[in-house]
């Protein structure tokens, strides 16, 4: 780490790269870079001195080739919305490489029911795009007016619609992207079956920057939805909760296309700390779910299958009470709730969060276990507990007491992260469900895939990026 801190760009470097984006689009100087080297959760401050914004494909060819032939390192950077650090240059020397004037949506096909887009487009402008068509795109995140499509691809996001549609990787079916030696793959394929070898596409998703660059992608279009229905839910456990999944998913099946859960506790500080909130139910309840159903028919049908699951459930006491959204404005409450959850945490100091997966059907005893644990190492930690139970990724975070010393807390970070990462890997679970891995979880993914699995990813890095100039540090 020494020598990454104290290394600087070799003289004249600054040129040779403003030579191939233009001067105005490579930054030098505080006031222009500072935008690109503080992250969300401000956990790491960026210490590059260089960001470049290339403009097209062929530019960041051009910028690996010298990247390569100097041995210089360069660090992609999205919508910088990642939440592990792995968009963050590290020192002097290592390049910001910035996607975002890669922003161009070059096609919406409506036969083939795809939309071709750069990187650097917004997640939220895709979906416009695809609606403006008469189609959705489906990914949707709490960041989706900020991130963009190339670190969507990158960190395999996940979001809300998981349990209809799948994450990044279920929906993207060609990439074009730039590999360290500046060569260019294009594969902006429109196939739904190819199996002409191993599917490089596959490793590029996920790898975080570490492998190549996507600059472009094919994304799979779905029918725009004729009727939805969203709804809250009190119910008074995991495992309530559990069993409406089950009963929706039976009655639903594809037209639930969104099912949350929360604790209290996560509802209290969103309320608190979020402008015009209002509780949708009338009384407090232990646990929440956030529930939406998707018709290719119409607004009756989509309410038609949300009461025939809901009924049933309030008489068989699975549900404690619920409110049905009766107009889009409500729908678009009930979600804002939800997608505020995570920023309204801030407000009630240090916060130690966990990104965590395991089985579904073992969500409950995850749940019991974890809070046992933290609860008896920190007495009076508040468990901000919320996330996806569709397809079992919840994120744990855990607020500090009230009163407590902040730093304090935050200096438990991992010890406290060890704890309930030891409760996720004993019910076969994972400590990165949809962030990533980045700087944050590096050492750990190297402790727990020991053996075949890490040495293969390590194979794998060193055969993309032998001189290892892309986004070091970084997953492997």
């Amino acid at each position: 780490m020494d020598d990454i801190a104290t290394a600087t760009l070799a003289p004249g470097l600054v040129e040779r790269f403003a030579g191939i984006v233009g001067p105005a689009n490579a930054l030098v100087g505080e006031d222009l870079i500072a935008a690109y080297m503080i992250e969300p959760r401000d956990l790491w401050r960026g210490r590059g001195k260089l960001v470049l914004r290339p403009g097209s494909t062929a530019e960041v060819a051009a910028i690996m080739r010298l990247a390569t032939e100097t041995r210089t390192v360069i660090v992609p950077q999205g919508g910088n919305t990642g939440l592990v650090g792995g968009q963050s240059a590290r020192g002097e020397a290592e390049v910001v490489l910035s996607l975002s004037r890669l922003d161009r949506i070059r096609e919406v096909d409506p036969i083939g029911r795809v939309i071709v887009a750069e990187a650097g487009v917004v997640l939220a402008r895709a979906q416009e795009a695809a609606s403006e068509a008469g189609f959705l795109f489906p990914l949707s995140l709490g960041s989706e007016g900020s991130c963009q499509i190339g670190g969507n691809l990158s960190s395999n996001a996940g979001g809300t619609a998981v349990i209809a549609y799948g994450n990044a990787r279920e929906l993207c079916l060609g990439l074009e992207a730039v590999l360290p030696s500046g060569e260019v793959v294009s594969g902006l394929r429109r196939l739904r079956k190819d199996n002409r070898g191993y599917d490089w596409k596959n490793l590029l998703i996920g790898s975080e920057g570490t492998l190549g660059i996507i600059t472009a992608a094919v994304l799979k279009l779905f029918p725009k939805p004729a009727g939805r229905e969203v709804a809250y839910v009190g119910v008074a456990s995991p495992d309530a909760a559990l069993d409406l999944l089950g009963r929706a998913q039976d009655r639903a099946g594809s037209q639930l296309t969104g099912f949350e859960f929360m604790a209290r506790v996560a509802m209290e500080f969103t309320l608190r700390h979020t402008a015009g909130a209002r509780d949708p139910l009338a009384t407090a309840h232990p646990w929440y779910v956030l529930m939406e159903i998707s018709s290719q028919r119409s607004d009756e049908d989509a309410r038609a299958t949300m009461e025939d699951i809901l009924g049933p459930a309030l008489e068989a006491g699975i549900v404690e009470d619920a409110a049905i959204a009766q107009s889009l404005s409500d729908a678009k409450e009930f979600w804002r709730l939800r997608e505020e959850m995570s920023w309204a945490q801030k407000p009630e100091g240090g916060s130690i969060k966990h990104d965590v997966a395991v089985p579904v059907a073992r969500v409950p005893e995850f749940l019991a276990a974890a809070d046992a644990a933290v609860l008896q190492a920190i007495p009076g930690a508040r468990i901000v507990a919320f996330g996806h139970l569709g397809d079992g990724n919840i994120h744990y975070n855990i607020s500090q007491p009230v009163g407590a010393d902040k730093a304090a807390f935050l200096g438990r970070w991992r010890e406290i992260n060890d704890l309930v990462h030891a409760i996720v890997l004993a019910l076969d679970g994972t400590f990165s469900a949809e962030h990533g891995i980045g700087q944050l979880k590096r050492d750990e993914l190297a402790r727990v895939k020991q053996g075949p699995e890490i040495e293969l990813m390590r194979a794998l890095k060193g055969v993309f990026d032998p001189y290892r100039i892309l986004n070091p540090g970084k997953v492997v």
